[in-house]
């Protein structure tokens, strides 16, 4: 008997919803329809979005499996929004919720094979870096090895460094300006689309397949760069 699977991401200016279909014993899922969120009011539009799909679809909150949300890294606030909309929502309907990196999904979203730097731009001439091994035959089960918070310089270095080692390395992003960075440095880049919560979604349900959920208790956001009141407080004496 099938089931539903809600994905969100509001990590970015603008966030998406997905809701998906999902089938014990299978690994393929169906998106019903992806809903893009306007930046700057997630908190207003979460809930009722997931009201509105269950009942275009006939479904009711009984239908639903579990939660997927992108768990950063990216924006601080919409963070926080996203990740405190599921944590409500799967704790009052006692629902697991599978958490996702964006840099995951900008590397799953590759097309790439092999060992790849999945990269998204922080600012302040910063870049989010996740280094992952990607096996084409099953995307969605790529295996990482870091994620760090990069200069831009320091990406570059390190990406020439792994191609002269014969690692075979490929930049992933869905950035044009920093594509357009690492082309001119001489390194192999793939562009691609921003990943939206269907990515999340086809994620999250190899997650949950294999048991890979936390609490609502235990899901954090991963921010990679800690926030400037954080920097500031470590600065105060």
């Amino acid at each position: 008997m099938s089931q539903l699977l809600f994905a969100v991401d509001t990590s970015g200016k603008n966030g998406s919803l997905a809701l998906a279909r999902i089938t014990p014993g299978e690994s393929k899922i169906g998106v019903l329809e992806v809903v893009t969120l306007n930046g700057g009011a997630f908190s207003a539009q979460l809930v009722p979005q997931i009201a509105e799909l269950l009942e275009r679809y006939g479904c009711s909150k009984r239908d639903l499996r579990a939660f997927a949300v992108a768990s950063g890294p990216g924006s601080f606030t919409g963070l926080r929004v996203g990740l405190a909309a599921m944590k409500a929502l799967a704790e009052t309907l006692q629902k697991p919720i599978v958490a996702i990196s964006l840099l995951e999904a900008v590397a799953c979203s590759g097309t790439a094979g092999g060992r790849v730097l999945a990269v998204l731009d922080a600012g302040r001439n910063d870049v989010y870096v996740g280094d992952f091994e990607i096996n084409t035959d099953a995307p969605t089960r790529g295996r990482m090895f870091s994620e760090r918070l990069m200069s831009k310089e320091e990406l570059l270095a390190e990406a020439a460094s792994l191609e002269a080692k014969g690692k075979g390395k490929v930049v992933i992003t869905p950035d044009a300006t920093l594509a357009e960075t690492v082309r001119s440095g001489g390194i192999q880049v793939e562009l691609i689309e921003y990943p939206n919560s269907a990515v999340i979604a086809r994620l999250g349900w190899e997650r949950l397949r294999r048991g890979e959920t936390v609490s609502p208790e235990e899901l954090d956001a991963n921010y990679i760069r800690r926030s400037d009141t954080e920097l500031f407080l470590k600065s105060t004496p």
